[in-house]
């Protein structure tokens, strides 16, 4: 999919122009670009989370020779996917489940011991 796909979707979805739409896609795109230039933690509830890690300098090996190859630390942006956008991307009915499952199935193993 993209950008246009995504802006089509938008306007098709609000009734607003595709300009308008267009616009307001390149301006959160550019508000998370500018955010990870400053290193800001950005999270959309429900969605996921962008953030900038240190990538820690290493050594490498080219695959040809396989002579060591110093490689630099680095900065690099991250996404983290949400619990919610995990469980509809496999499929899954994030409102069936109740946060306290888990520990109640646990419990009740233990209570039945």
């Amino acid at each position: 999919m993209t950008k246009a796909d995504i802006v089509r979707l938008i306007a098709e979805g609000t009734g607003l122009t595709k300009t308008d739409t267009a616009a307001v896609v390149d301006g959160f795109i550019e508000s998370v670009v500018e955010a990870l230039e400053r290193e800001d933690h950005i999270e959309i509830r429900g969605f996921g989370t962008f953030k900038v890690v240190e990538r820690a300098p290493r050594t490498g090996r080219n695959p040809r020779t396989g002579a060591e190859v110093k490689i630099a630390g680095r900065k690099a942006p991250t996404f983290k996917p949400s619990k919610e956008l995990r469980a509809r991307v496999n499929g899954e009915n994030v409102e069936d489940k109740d946060p306290g499952d888990k520990k109640d199935a646990l419990w009740q193993e233990e209570k039945a011991a």
